[in-house]
């Protein structure tokens, strides 16, 4: 079967140029070692990657006269929401059950007070579609499986392997530090020597701010904004004055 076509903006590679924190070591008479004579800066790499796969949630929800009658409608319409999934590729251990519940539903009136009217199941699916082109037309096929039982949660595009991204920022923030640094010493009318130490602020931070690709089914009504998941680095370097 043909994929779906998938739309894409060209990645995007920003280094992000923002007011850091620079400190200076420079004894008073201009001499000393490099334990004394050091310049400490703040380099920022951000990346901006289109992602690849798409994590949804659907949920199963019926209602029956007792707990029994209700969870077992549901446990049909689960069934065959899986078999749906399994049907259009999605392999098992991609699919996950997010959770399980059986509860009682009530109704107030001032004539009989509260009486429960019967009992809700519902079943919650997580499921990762590892090809963002055919989200859309997976996501239909859980609707027509599941019919009106089925409710549809979160969509997340999501990045399958960030690494090569997150060493892509880490360069970035290498160079915008070291920018920086080389033009601080520049304007004191030294250079930067060797590095001295080298601090990774946080673990890498993943953001999606802006909807710009999608994923389209070409048959399939539902079309999924993919936006840029931006991956970025924050480092703190310590280098020798010469």
């Amino acid at each position: 079967m043909k994929l779906n076509k998938l739309r894409t903006v060209l990645t995007a590679v920003t280094v992000a140029a923002v007011a850091g924190v620079v400190a200076l070591a420079i004894p008073a008479n201009g001499a000393g070692t490099a334990d004394n004579r050091y310049i400490t800066v703040t380099g920022v790499g951000t990346i901006s990657v289109v992602p690849d796969a798409v994590r949804f949630n659907a949920t199963v929800s019926t209602v029956g006269s007792t707990n029994a009658a209700a969870l077992s409608a549901a446990s049909k319409s689960a069934a065959a929401v899986r078999t749906a999934l399994k049907d259009a590729g999605i392999a098992t251990k991609d699919i996950r059950s997010a959770s399980i519940s059986v509860y009682p539903e009530y109704n107030w009136t001032q004539e009989t007070g509260t009486k429960i009217t019967g009992y809700r199941a519902s079943q919650t699916f997580d499921v990762l579609v590892r090809t963002a082109s055919k989200a859309g037309t997976i996501i239909e096929a859980v609707v027509t499986a599941g019919g009106d039982s089925v409710q549809l949660g979160g969509v997340i595009p999501t990045t399958l392997n960030p690494s090569a991204a997150t060493e892509d920022a880490r360069a970035a923030a290498v160079a915008n530090a070291k920018s920086k640094a080389s033009s601080y010493a520049k304007l004191l009318g030294t250079s930067i020597g060797k590095v001295l130490s080298l601090e990774e602020q946080s673990s890498p931070v993943y953001s999606s701010p802006f909807p710009m690709a999608k994923a389209e089914a070409a048959d399939s009504a539902v079309q999924i904004d993919l936006g840029e998941q931006d991956v970025t680095v924050t480092i703190t370097v310590r280098w020798a004055l010469n």
